[in-house]
């Protein structure tokens, strides 16, 4: 049986640029102490997706990204098997 793909989910941004920076870069340091209470290590992907939306090189990282997790997921889709 095969699993569909994730259902695209829009998330609330802040409008301004400034705004959304600090929220990608205070994402990313709680995601640096993510062995403490409360923060986490799942902090830093998520604060890379804010932060790509204004960073052009970190863009093309989340869009290869992308590409690579499609590509797998229609793979194993293609295959049959579940890796």
């Amino acid at each position: 049986m095969s699993r569909p793909l994730p259902v695209h989910r829009r998330i609330r941004l802040p409008h301004r640029r400034w705004q959304r920076v600090v929220l990608g870069v205070a994402l990313l340091v709680g995601g640096v102490l993510g062995f403490l209470p409360i923060l986490g290590f799942w902090m830093i992907p998520l604060g890379l997706v804010v932060l790509s939306y204004d960073i052009a090189s970190v863009r093309r990282l989340r869009r290869r990204l992308l590409v690579w997790w499609y590509r797998r997921a229609g793979r194993r889709r293609s295959d049959g098997t579940d890796r």
